[in-house]
């Protein structure tokens, strides 16, 4: 296996543009750099253009959206130039979403985007809408592991495995990522949901249902991070329905290294640092140095 070299956003600011936000074109994720994010990762990019599903497919619900974009991109033929883009331009680590059908896809996706220099990968295996892609491999620990190792074989930077909720028992799931040889999981994506037209009957979305994301399933996502720091020797990256400086230092105690931020940035593109900050001085309030002094402490509570 390759060795790795380290990549974390700086404990100053664990704060991270969570993928298929804002991250489909070098100059967006440029600006979500420029407003502060810590790290960005790109929209998820597979072997092959994909147009995604039909319309509607997004909408907007009391505490969160329902999606089902059906990972819409130009494959990563198209999408190197973004990547290169972002990195002429900016200084933040630049993560690199992928996703394909088999391990030969990732691979393959993988190994072509390596040519841009992403700082790493985050591995979808999580997307619950995409039929024949993405939960659809993440409910599998034998697929998450042959797939993780496989990416790993041949890539000398960080592999961040991104896992679904919508599965039995997430921590084997995790185990079966880190046993693959990731250098981190990142929980969650977003939960199965549907939301339905009662003038019509007709389910609202084109896709008929998609994936649940904002504050809705942020106490999912801490129960799922709290799981995983417990029973797995690897950072947990925590995403879900992160909205404020309160949110993540919930999330970071629950055992997240760092935080993700989607659905937040529909309010302001000043999220990013409105977070980070809250973290900084809640950390000089309480006589911290770092946020590492905070990352699992609820475990210590017994």
């Amino acid at each position: 296996m390759v060795a790795k070299k380290a990549l974390y956003p700086h404990p100053k600011n664990p704060v991270i543009l969570a993928s298929g936000i804002m991250g489909t074109t070098g100059a967006s994720l440029t600006r979500m750099a420029y407003n502060g994010a810590g790290a960005v990762i790109t929209k998820s990019i597979g072997p092959v253009p994909k147009k995604g599903h039909p319309n509607p497919t997004m909408i907007e619900l009391e505490n969160g959206f329902l999606n089902a974009m059906g990972l819409p991109n130009p494959s990563y033929t198209e999408f190197v130039q973004e990547i290169e883009n972002a990195k002429n331009n900016t200084s933040v680590p630049i993560i690199a979403s992928v996703f394909a059908g088999d391990k030969e896809g990732f691979v393959k996706v993988a190994e072509e985007l390596s040519s841009a220099n992403p700082d790493g990968f985050e591995l979808n295996v999580s997307c619950p809408h995409a039929e024949g892609y993405g939960a659809t491999i993440g409910c599998d620990s034998c697929l998450v592991e042959e797939i993780t190792a496989s990416v790993c074989d041949i890539i000398d930077v960080p592999v961040w495995v991104k896992l679904t909720p919508n599965v039995t028992n997430i921590v084997d799931i995790g185990k079966a990522a880190e046993r693959g040889g990731a250098d981190a999981v990142v929980a969650i994506n977003t939960v199965k949901g549907m939301s339905i037209d009662i003038n019509t009957g007709y389910p609202i979305l084109g896709n008929r249902y998609g994936g649940l994301s904002g504050r809705a399933i942020r106490p999912i996502a801490v129960k799922c991070v709290y799981d995983l720091y417990a029973s797995l020797d690897i950072p947990v990256v925590g995403v879900g329905g992160v909205s404020c400086w309160q949110d993540a230092v919930e999330m970071v105690m629950a055992g997240a290294s760092a935080v993700q931020v989607g659905s937040a940035v529909s309010q302001s593109l000043d999220v990013f640092k409105s977070i980070s900050s809250g973290i900084e001085d809640y950390l000089y309030t309480n006589g911290y140095s770092t946020i590492d002094e905070i990352v699992g402490f609820s475990h210590k509570m017994g």
